[in-house]
């Protein structure tokens, strides 16, 4: 039998292109669009069925919430409309509001992606509120480390495809790039100084200059095709690679009940391994700022 994917603001950009690259898998997938703007939910429901009439894998239904009960994993990309801000957090309020609702069905032992920012807070209250297992719940995070290897790239004049790079910490302005752990073609390379300046710019403003450009979008394209992977990491038996993905933390890297980015390994138990890389002190001294402004935003919360 398939597994079951519920996506959670399917109708959105974010949840139908990871509905899109979720039936360009090899393994059939029985995917639920969840989204309460049913008409833009079905239009995308009618698309993806050529899609599948084309040689696509798996099927793809608009189903309701109680849905959300019975999948495999549960991915949450519903949120509020996009707007031209300076932070991620200006979203706090409306999407644990949105994430309240939504996960009102979630069963204990669900495995759920959370993609509605800002993610490490809600992360944090999601698993809280909801007494699910800490890893099971994994925040998606892992376009700040593409962004890093597209500057790097940039940088060293290389295709980024060949840079390894990683970003931790806060998905926000407190992220850590490691810019001592870069590697191209496998091999590590040392960055000028200027270079790690340009980098850590480009990433750092990155949101700010797209939602500048008033689109209304998210990455939506770069998310469903991580996502999509993602979900097939997470429906297998746990494996080597490495993501980078927020998880609440107990005691890793000296950080307690606060959900950050940091490296874990995947499987069909949700994070397999948390893996505490050695870092300077100038990254361990950032992962804990971020880690202070992520519990401010967790206490901001509130829903009453």
């Amino acid at each position: 039998m398939p597994a079951r994917i519920a996506i959670v603001g399917g109708g959105g950009g974010v949840g139908s292109s990871l509905a899109f690259n979720l039936l360009l898998q090899d393994d059939a997938y029985e995917i639920g669009l969840v989204d309460g703007q049913s008409g833009m939910a079905r239009s995308h429901e009618m698309d993806l069925q050529q899609v599948i009439a084309a040689g696509a894998s798996g099927s793809i239904a608009v189903v309701g919430a109680d849905a959300i009960a019975d999948a495999d994993v549960v991915v949450v990309t519903a949120a509020a409309p996009l707007t031209d801000n300076r932070s991620r957090m200006v979203y706090l309020h409306d999407n644990a509001r949105i994430l309240d609702t939504v996960t009102a069905e979630l069963r204990p032992t669900a495995t759920v992606v959370v993609v509605t920012n800002p993610v490490d807070p809600l992360c944090a209250w999601l698993q809280r509120e909801r007494g699910l297992d800490r890893r099971r719940v994994i925040g998606y995070t892992i376009n700040d480390s593409l962004r890093l290897r597209t500057a790097i790239g940039d940088v060293l004049g290389v295709e980024s495809r060949r840079v390894e790079a990683w970003v931790i910490g806060e998905h926000g302005d407190a992220c850590v790039p490691l810019l001592n752990r870069v590697r191209v073609d496998g091999e590590p390379v040392a960055l000028s100084a200027e270079q790690r300046s340009a980098a850590t710019e480009f990433v750092r403003t990155w949101y700010v200059r797209h939602v500048t450009l008033d689109s209304s979008r998210s990455s939506t394209w770069t998310s469903g095709h991580m996502l999509a992977r993602m979900v097939a990491a997470l429906l297998r038996p746990p494996a080597d690679d490495v993501w980078a993905a927020s998880i609440v933390l107990a005691g890793e890297y000296g950080i307690d009940g606060i959900a950050l980015t940091v490296p874990v390994t995947l499987g069909d138990s949700g994070v397999a391994q948390i893996v505490e890389w050695p870092l300077t002190d100038e990254e361990s001294a950032g992962l804990h700022a971020g880690a202070h402004a992520v519990r401010e935003a967790l206490a901001a919360v509130d829903l009453v």
